[in-house]
């Protein structure tokens, strides 16, 4: 009697739901993960003092439509006022949402999921760009995503999300 082997082919901790397609992403390198920790440090300081919220990282899904769009963003901010969507699971519109590009993510993080982010309402969608060591923060306006600004160098990166929220681009990179 032959046996069979089993093979593992679904990772829920790594896996994403794309426009009803299921989306097996690589770990993120070691530049994505200092930025990521970095950001979070930034942000946890602005946060975390006056309870404005709570921060959260990828792997953590974002059920937006349960088995069309699940996605799993790289920082998730959730609003004092918005908690009730945090379950197992965050089950609707974060307050912000952070994407770090990496090579093989850009029309993934820049596109696709920033058209998601922006399809269900998300008020504020960053994308982080270490190769470039630059910080693009939209911010929807009428239902379209705006840029609120650019940053690089000693820039001082502001949120609308977050008022008071300012630090050196250079300082995450």
């Amino acid at each position: 009697m032959k046996t069979m082997e089993a093979t593992i082919t679904y990772n829920p901790d790594l896996t994403q739901i794309i426009n009803g397609e299921e989306v097996m992403s690589p770990s993120p390198f070691i530049p994505h993960q200092r930025v990521q920790i970095r950001l979070l440090r930034f942000l946890g300081n602005h946060v975390e003092p006056d309870n404005l919220g709570e921060l959260f990282v990828a792997p953590l899904d974002v059920i937006f439509e349960e088995g069309f769009n699940v996605l799993q963003p790289d920082i998730i901010f959730i609003s004092r006022e918005n908690q009730d969507i945090m379950k197992e699971w965050i089950r609707g519109v974060p307050d912000l949402v952070v994407e770090i590009v990496s090579k093989s993510s850009v029309k993934m993080d820049t596109v696709i999921k920033k058209e998601i982010y922006e399809r269900y309402g998300v008020p504020e969608c960053w994308i982080v760009f270490p190769d470039k060591t630059k910080i693009e923060i939209f911010e929807l306006v009428n239902g379209k995503y705006q840029l609120s600004g650019s940053y690089q160098g000693n820039q001082e990166v502001s949120s609308p999300a977050l008022p008071g929220l300012h630090f050196k681009a250079s300082a995450i990179f």
